[in-house]
């Protein structure tokens, strides 16, 4: 209680003087460049106003949690009743969830539905930091891999049953690529490209839906049935290519504008916004990004400990997976999943998770080892002295 009332006492500049601005203001943007999008929709959609509403609280989350230095969550219990929880959610969601086009994904709350797949994938970012933080010399035992591998497992099994397939792929490129940080053996790595290629094999044969198969053999083939279970593909592609360079202008694609883009808002809010603003307003929008993982990356760089690194590691990981896979869908590249692009998508569960994991981040850095500029001016001053 003490810390906390000294926190709040604080002057409001030593309060958020850890806050990086560049990595903030990046996300922001982003955020803006989406609701700009969905206001071109339709004048009479309610996407635009129900998104602001989320990007307010969005910063307000973020503000708040990178208040902690967050050195509680190294604590076994605190990670293992996190999981616990997130675990007991996605479970219940068979339960007392609600279906909205064939899944089963979301608790409906009333003023607004509840997705902990969101959730669950900074949880498990932290469990596996937590994890592989007091195991990274004996990451080379096969069984740690196992371990962890299960602990995902349990989380991805039952996002992708709702069915969710792209929170699904998401969540185990968190875990691949926490494995892959954390210092696998190549013979390892090896072995898992197996045993997936016989998971791939045994979910094609018995747990992928009907629908799911089809979307993929489109991929493989997306002329081949463009009615049916081509089109999204098929209209996502000529949104992207018809914005050129410079895009038809805000407020002018038609591909979203006269809806035969589907999900425009959410699943493919990149296709739309392509569309309007082109080759040069992707690149910025790419740059965005890249601010955004370049400055999480050095965050990662100078953690106070292996656990800080991992948690930053495993965040860059997160947005970067889910934003190739949604970035891929869109232009033709990978298969339609449904999945929501970082920062930019309609939708408050996965925008809150997003803010919070960044001023979690935040917080961590109020004990980030010095960077190399800041010791280079340091022995520079003291060379001059």
């Amino acid at each position: 209680m003490a810390s906390l009332f000294q926190v709040a006492t604080q002057p409001m500049s030593r309060r958020f003087a850890n806050i990086d601005w560049f990595l903030f203001a990046a996300a922001l943007t982003i955020s803006i460049l989406g609701l700009v999008t969905m206001h071109s929709f339709s004048a009479e959609n309610s996407f635009f106003w129900r998104q602001i509403i989320w990007i307010v609280l969005a910063v307000i989350v973020f503000f708040i949690a990178s208040i902690p230095e967050y050195g509680f969550l190294r604590r076994t219990p605190v990670v293992m009743g996190l999981y616990t929880v997130i675990v007991a959610l996605l479970a219940l969601i068979f339960v007392f969830g609600t279906v909205v086009k064939g899944g089963q994904n979301r608790f409906d709350l009333g003023l607004f539905a509840f997705q902990p797949a969101d959730l669950a994938k900074l949880m498990l970012v932290i469990f596996l930091a937590k994890y592989f933080a007091r195991r990274h010399i004996e990451i080379a035992h096969i069984r740690h891999i196992l371990v962890s591998g299960a602990y995902a497992f349990i989380i991805l099994l039952l996002v992708f049953l709702q069915p969710d397939l792209g929170s699904a792929i998401t969540i185990a490129s968190i875990w691949l690529g926490m494995v892959l940080v954390a210092g696998i053996s190549w013979k390892h790595l090896a072995t898992l490209f197996i045993i997936g290629a016989i998971v791939a094999g045994g979910l094609w044969h018995f747990g992928l839906h009907q629908y799911q198969k089809d979307r993929i053999l489109t991929f493989l083939h997306p002329l081949s049935n463009i009615q049916s279970t081509g089109y999204n593909a098929y209209q996502s592609t000529v949104a992207v290519g018809s914005g050129q360079v410079l895009g038809k202008g805000i407020g002018y694609g038609t591909q979203s504008k006269l809806q035969f883009l589907p999900e425009f808002q959410t699943d493919f809010i990149f296709a739309s916004f392509a569309e309007e603003w082109g080759f040069v307003g992707v690149m910025i929008l790419f740059g965005l990004y890249g601010i955004i993982i370049v400055r999480i990356l050095v965050i990662a760089a100078h953690g106070y400990d292996n656990f800080d690194t991992l948690v930053a590691a495993g965040i860059a990981i997160y947005f970067i997976s889910q934003f190739i896979v949604h970035a891929g869908m869109n232009m033709g590249l990978l298969p339609i999943t449904g999945t929501t692009l970082p920062f930019m998508s309609y939708g408050g569960s996965h925008l809150l998770t997003e803010y919070i994991a960044l001023g979690i981040l935040m917080g961590m850095r109020k004990r980030a080892r010095p960077t190399i500029q800041a010791r280079d001016e340091t022995e520079i001053v003291g060379a001059v002295v």
